[in-house]
């Protein structure tokens, strides 16, 4: 009896923490909490879903941002100072974008990095808005808007990921890892 209990507490506990880190994610949208089933840390397909059903699943700061590519007030953004060791993930699907060792401290006023983590996790389009010409970065897995890209960053790329942070999560390294 004391096995089926400690096996039971350990299903319990092993599927909370893969539900947690790798299963859809709730959000808040108009007061209330939602499950975005489009939103995964493992799944690397390729989606196309329509604006009108992402309104649906995502908060409104990370809708106007991700679906609608407005931009984040400068030196606002969560993770402008921030120095975590871990990786970064697109806010509305959860891919895997960036890792803390490509974030480098730039005076822009949005976190930058200067490669992502792999080269499929964005995909480029030029950007002709407000008389400028640049690149627009997207998330290569939901097409969300996360921020642009310039060649004035460090070596060994001289690229400048200038990113939105309410288009990214983070998630911190375990213990072992470091």
């Amino acid at each position: 009896m004391k096995n089926i209990i400690k096996t039971a507490a350990l299903l319990i506990l092993g599927s909370g923490f893969f539900y947690s880190t790798n299963a859809q994610k709730i959000q808040v949208v108009n007061g209330k909490s939602i499950v975005n089933p489009y939103y995964s840390r493992t799944n690397t397909q390729i989606l196309k879903i329509p604006n009108s059903t992402w309104k649906k699943v995502l908060g409104g700061d990370l809708y106007s941002v991700s679906r609608l590519g407005e931009t984040e007030e400068a030196f606002t953004g969560k993770y402008n100072q921030f120095d975590g060791k871990g990786n970064y993930f697109c806010g509305a699907c959860g891919n895997a974008l960036f890792r803390s060792d490509a974030k480098f401290g730039s005076t822009c006023g949005w976190p930058s990095f200067f490669e992502p983590i792999r080269p499929k996790s964005v995909i480029y389009k030029k950007d002709e808005s407000y008389n400028m010409v640049r690149t627009e970065v997207k998330c290569g897995r939901c097409d969300a808007h996360l921020g642009h890209v310039f060649d004035d960053g460090p070596k060994p790329t001289r690229k400048r990921f200038c990113m939105n942070s309410i288009a990214l999560e983070f998630e911190p390294l375990k213990k072992s890892q470091n």
